[in-house]
This record gives structure tokens, C-alpha cells and sequence, in this order.
């Protein structure tokens, strides 16, 4: 009997309760208080007191009066609560939504109630009556939506503060802020990376399907203008400034096998049938499919990618909460975002948690920590979770994935300083960011990506972004005439030669080697128009068609495995056989070319025929 009482006790805290247990739960001192805000000359006994209580409180007429004395946000804090799914009051997610807390009355220095305010008669220490609730959503109104606001452009820098190592003293620096526009790179970067795994040249680990750092490269050197920072770090403004490493050469292994583009043959990387077709389907449909499959994966949790936080394996893996729950609830914000309109990462925080976007990252905050255990445990940081876990995984999230594939434009600095570790955390002293992913800035939803969230029927491409940042000669010379992106130069050395800091040369050969690694003519065009703000040179364009006409008179169909026949009669037997002549050619008179993906079917007929294929030296 004693232990069913412990239990009811127990389920009467825990669940929403009806008005009259609520006040049960109150000392008699709390009683008076609350009771005070409505009459004068209160009775001593605590039922007596309560029964002043909810004879207000339980008369619709007087409820409705005193929801009218309430200030406008402690309406707005009533208001999400009747209209919530739970009957408890996040503080944390109200002061996103309307940037402050409502008037709850003084506290003393213990934070005990001393003078509560009205507000307190509805919802008192983040909690309502849900027999109050239901009746105050006969006449209180929805609550407004959350609205996320965009900003006209990113600013061109961004200010933060350093340590002069000449001056010996800390100062102010204008730091620039790079955009990537990943629409096109994206679908430039499916296409060579399954060239360069269909090659052969991407290794990665049999237990953690993770590219090598050989691996990853090699995947950097295909890629349209390269990863999204550089391998060498800019040690003009910081000696002791470090490389980010690889995001985009990291992502899109695993990317491709978690689409079954790819999979593991030992330590090398190759691709599926599904790979092979995908190198001649069109690339916005690829990508809208790895992408979907990339929200359901289990092959990677991006918050691992934060590697300063420790106790994510072992025990502490047990304690993480699924993956597809977080990304699902990103997608759904992603997908309330205006699309085409920059947006700032930390408006974006905001707006998921004033809205209702939340997620967990871990169910035990106590088994992660930075550098140690008990000392650096991260459940010292209470409301300051949300700002080291949810945000850190919401940059991976974002950074590596959805803009590696194309889906989202960024806007980005060098991770050190770029925002804040975590408060006080124990560890963090000397570390200038928390993760490789700290530095973005801003994101903007692309043509690709509101194709892919679901939100067009059709993908409609968006325009290159104009920046008057270069200007082409007639003697094919490209001047840079304003700061340019990371991402622009290295793209620009692609098929241009390097003069000096500020000159490239369009050269021939350098063109036709990025004609080769699959980037159209149309797109550098397209590029070198955007990016100086007129029509190339005639000569320029000219210059361009040619080389683009002469590189289009041959086509690399893929790889094949020639085979060496005895005599010419062999040869053209099994070329003209009615089972195999359409799966192989004749090169000469004793060779047959067969395409790598015919050669199983043609192994199979020539068996039919009575002939075997020894491998070569036999």
C-alpha cells in the first residue's frame, strides 16, 4: 500500500496537474502570496486559502478578467502554453521567439518567490493546470508565429579582435568574409569524384568507411576551386593560425556510399552499377537522391566531426540520440526559410528554437566532455548546451553536407575566434574554436535546394551571383580589380595560368585539362561573365568556342579491357558472334576492346562459345 502511495506521488509531480493538486503541491507562505494578488484579508488555513484561489481562477468570467491584466508578453508567455502540446513553459525557446522572458515578480537571492506577479496565478515554476488550460483555450487567441529574418547581403568583412605578434598587444581586424555559391560546384564535384573513384584513386578505412588522407587529396585536387578553405593556413595575419583540413574531400565519399554510388573493395573505393549510370545521369537528380538518402544514413553522426568533444564512444555512444531525428528537424526549418535570401547561422538557431525545431544531440550531458571527464563534463553547461551541442551539430550539419551537395550557398571566415566555445567550460582556454565548422556565417537556400527540400515541383537553376570582382582583356588576360573568394581563385587557376598577384592568362592547354575533368566551357564563361559584370571580349569568346568545339570531337566513354587473341580468324569469330558482337569490337586483327561494364556479360558468352579468358602473363 505504502509503495503504490509513493508511486501516485510520484506520477502527480511528474504529470501536467489539475488546479487543485497544483496548489496542494504549495506552501502555505506561496498560498498567501498568489492569493494576495487577488484578495485582501485572507484566511490562515491553507484550504481555506486555496479555496480563494479557485474560486477565481474556476470562474470563466473572472479568468477571463485577469488574463486582461496581463502585460503583453506575459499574454504571449500564457498564450504558447495553452496553445502548446505540453503544459510546461521553455523559457528558453519563448526568449528566442520574442527576445526576452516575461515579468514573473522578484525573487530573492535564493531564487525563491518573494513578490510573484500575475502571471504566476497561471503558470507557476514553468508550469499550468491543465483543467486551467482547457479552459483558457475557450477565448485566448494562437500565439504568432516565429519568423525568421533574412539580411539584404552579408557584409564584405567582419570584425575581430587578435594578437599583434610585432606590436605585442590585442587589436582589432576587418576579416573577410568568403561566399561560396555550390550549386554548380556541387554538380562539377559528384561527376569528377566518381571519375576519380571509377579510377581507382580513393582509398578509405574498412572499419569506418572514412577516406584516407591520400584520399582525401586527391578528392581536393577534382574539385571545383577545391575545398572550401585552403591546405595552408594564412600565417601573414596569424603565425599560429592552423589548416581547417577537409570538408568537402571528407564528405563526399562517404556521401556517395551512403547513395550506394560507391562501396569498399578492401581499402579502395568503387563504384556500384548504380555509381557507374550515375556518371552519365543528370546531376541534379543525382544529387536529390543522395541527398535523401543522406537524411536516413547511419553511416556517419556528423557531431563526431566535433572532435574536441570527447565521451561520443564507448559508453557515451549509447547515450546519443538517433541522427535522423536531428537532421529531420533541421530539414524542417530549412524548409520554412524564404529560399534565395541569406539568412545568419545564428538567426537560424534562433528561429529553430522558437519555433519548435528542437532536437537532442545526447540524452546524458554528463557523458561528453573536452579533455576530461570530470573536470570538462559537459553537464556543467545547463542552458548553454543548446550553443556547444544542437549548434555544433547544426554546422556540420549544414557546412560538410548540405552545401557540399549543393543545396545551400555559405558565407564563411577561418574557424579561430569566429564565435564563442561555451562559456566557462573547463578545457577551453586555449582553444580558439570548437570545431573546423565555427566559421560559418551565413547560408542561403539555392535553385538545387528548394528543389531538393521538396518546395519547387521542378528544379530551376539560380543565376550566378554578379560581383564585379575581375575584368578579361582581349589578350585573354583576367585582372583581379576587387578581393576574391577562396573558392574563385582556385577556381580560375583551373584553366588559367597565374602571371602575377593580381593577372591570370587564359592558356589553351590549362583550358582543355578543366574541359577533360568535366567543367563545360559554358560554365567558365558563365563564371568570367558573373564575376567582371559584362560580356567577354569577342576574341575571348571566340578563343573559347574553338577550344570548346575541338574537345568535343572526342569522348571518354569509359574505361575497357583490351584482349589479345591468337589469330585474326578467332578474332573475328567472336567479334561477329550474335551473343557477343554487341558487347566488345574489333581494335585490329588480333585485339577485341570490351567495355568495363560488358565484360561480365561478354565472359559468360565467350564461355558459351567454348572459349575461357586466362588473365594476362598466363
Amino acid at each position: 500500500m505504502e509503495g503504490a502511495n509513493v508511486m501516485r506521488r510520484a506520477k502527480s509531480h511528474s504529470d501536467p496537474q489539475v488546479l487543485k493538486e497544483f496548489l496542494e503541491n504549495h506552501t502555505v507562505p506561496v498560498l498567501k502570496k498568489l492569493a494576495g494578488l487577488l484578495e485582501r484579508g485572507l484566511p490562515s488555513r491553507k484550504a481555506e486559502i486555496m479555496a480563494v484561489i479557485r474560486k477565481h481562477m474556476e470562474n470563466p468570467d473572472r479568468l477571463r478578467e485577469l488574463w486582461g491584466y496581463l502585460d503583453p508578453l506575459q499574454q504571449a508567455a500564457v498564450t504558447e502554453v495553452v496553445h502548446a502540446s505540453s503544459c510546461r513553459f521553455d523559457t528558453l525557446a519563448f526568449r528566442a521567439k520574442y527576445g526576452d522572458v516575461p515579468d514573473w515578480g522578484t525573487k530573492s537571492r535564493w531564487s525563491e518567490m518573494e513578490e510573484p506577479s500575475l502571471l504566476c496565478l497561471f503558470i507557476y515554476k514553468n508550469l499550468m493546470p491543465c483543467d486551467l488550460k482547457k479552459q483558457l483555450q475557450e477565448f485566448v487567441p494562437p500565439p504568432r508565429a516565429a519568423n525568421v529574418r533574412p539580411v539584404d547581403e552579408p557584409p564584405e568583412t567582419v570584425s575581430q579582435w587578435g594578437y599583434d605578434h610585432i606590436a605585442h598587444r590585442r587589436q582589432s581586424y576587418e576579416i573577410p568574409i568568403f561566399r561560396c555559391e555550390t550549386e554548380r560546384a556541387a554538380q562539377h564535384d559528384l561527376r569528377a569524384v566518381l571519375r576519380l573513384i571509377d579510377n581507382g584513386k580513393v582509398r578509405a578505412s574498412e572499419k569506418t568507411k572514412r577516406v584516407s588522407a591520400a584520399g582525401a587529396r586527391a578528392v581536393t585536387g577534382v574539385l571545383q576551386g577545391g575545398d572550401f578553405y585552403p591546405s595552408e593556413p594564412d600565417k601573414e595575419r596569424d603565425p599560429w593560425q592552423t589548416a581547417p583540413g577537409h570538408i568537402k574531400a571528407f564528405a563526399w565519399p562517404l556521401i556517395l556510399q551512403s547513395a550506394g554510388l560507391a562501396n569498399l573493395s578492401g581499402t579502395r573505393l568503387q563504384l556500384t552499377p548504380a555509381g557507374k549510370k550515375a556518371l552519365t545521369s543528370p546531376p541534379p537528380k543525382t544529387i536529390r537522391r543522395t541527398w535523401n538518402r543522406w537524411l536516413k544514413t547511419t553511416l556517419l553522426d556528423e557531431f563526431n566531426r566535433v572532435d574536441t568533444i570527447k565521451g561520443q564512444t564507448g559508453k557515451g555512444k549509447r547515450k546519443m540520440t538517433a541522427t535522423s531525428g536531428r537532421r529531420a528537424a533541421i530539414v524542417k526549418a530549412l524548409k520554412t526559410c524564404p529560399p534565395h535570401e541569406w539568412i545568419a547561422f545564428d538567426e537560424f538557431s534562433r528561429f529553430m528554437r522558437a519555433s519548435g525545431y528542437t532536437f537532442q544531440v545526447s540524452r546524458d550531458l554528463w557523458s561528453l566532455y573536452i579533455l576530461d571527464p570530470q573536470y570538462g563534463s559537459l553537464g556543467y553547461s545547463g542552458v548553454a548546451a543548446w550553443d556547444i551541442l544542437q549548434e555544433r551539430y547544426m554546422l556540420v550539419f549544414l557546412f560538410e553536407y548540405a552545401a557540399t551537395m549543393g543545396l545551400i550557398d555559405i558565407a564563411y571566415i577561418h574557424p579561430s575566434d569566429a564565435r564563442p566555445i561555451g562559456g566557462d567550460l573547463w578545457g577551453t582556454d586555449d582553444m580558439d574554436c570548437l570545431s573546423r565548422y565555427d566559421g560559418l556565417l551565413y547560408i542561403r537556400i539555392n535553385g538545387l535546394g528548394d528543389w531538393c527540400l521538396g518546395q519547387t515541383e521542378a528544379y530551376t537553376p539560380s543565376p550566378l551571383e554578379i560581383r564585379q570582382v575581375l575584368q578579361v582583356l582581349p589578350n585573354r588576360e583576367v585582372v583581379a580589380v576587387g578581393p576574391l573568394s577562396p573558392g574563385d581563385e582556385l577556381f580560375l587557376e583551373t584553366f588559367a595560368s597565374k602571371a602575377s598577384d593580381v593577372v591570370w592568362k587564359i592558356e589553351p592547354l590549362k583550358l582543355l585539362e578543366a574541359l577533360e575533368r568535366g567543367e563545360p566551357a559554358s560554365d567558365i564563361e558563365a563564371f568570367l561573365k558573373a564575376r567582371s559584370g559584362d560580356d567577354l571580349p569577342d576574341n575571348v569568346a571566340i578563343f573559347f568556342k574553338e577550344v570548346a568545339e575541338r574537345a568535343s570531337r572526342l569522348v571518354d566513354r569509359g574505361t575497357a579491357r583490351l584482349i589479345e587473341v591468337q589469330d585474326a580468324a578467332l578474332a573475328q569469330l567472336i567479334a561477329n558472334d550474335r551473343r557477343l558482337r554487341s558487347l566488345c569490337m574489333l581494335a585490329g586483327e588480333r585485339h577485341i576492346v570490351v567495355p568495363a561494364e560488358a565484360e561480365k556479360a561478354f565472359r559468360r558468352g565467350l564461355r558459351e562459345l567454348g572459349y575461357g579468358l586466362l588473365p594476362s602473363g598466363s
